[in-house]
């Protein structure tokens, strides 16, 4: 499955963005679809998942309570509504998918075969 995330931009503290992640190729009913971020020079953390078939969804600590995940089938497209932004959300989000993931590796990027191109949200103080 192919995927483009989209949807970053600049933000201020306490605002909100929505990223999309659309697929191509494939449907994403069998996948389990997640968002991680990426500092310069950091390693990619995860921040939040949809496990496949839905409805469970799995969040970092850092965002719960203020991101959330939806679907919307008929567009093959997975969305990740942030609010309450805060300057420490500022890094390059990536949307990625497996169909094969296994819940114990649900955070590890190395887990998922597919991947968006990154989106820049900068949340300014």
């Amino acid at each position: 499955v192919q995927l483009q995330a989209s949807g970053g931009g600049l933000a201020r503290a306490g605002g909100s963005l929505r990223l999309s992640c659309a697929a191509s190729g494939r449907t994403l009913r069998g996948y389990t679809v997640s968002w991680f971020r990426q500092l310069p020079g950091k390693e990619r953390e995860f921040v939040a998942a949809l496990w496949r078939g839905g409805p469970t969804t799995y969040f970092a600590d850092s965002v719960k309570g203020r991101f959330t995940i939806s679907r919307d089938d008929a567009k093959n497209t997975r969305y990740l509504h942030m609010i309450s932004l805060k300057p420490e959300d500022t890094a390059v989000y990536y949307c990625a998918a497996s169909s094969s993931l296994i819940l114990s590796s649900l955070r590890s990027p190395t887990q998922y075969n597919s991947w968006g191109q990154g989106t820049q949200v900068t949340v300014s103080s």
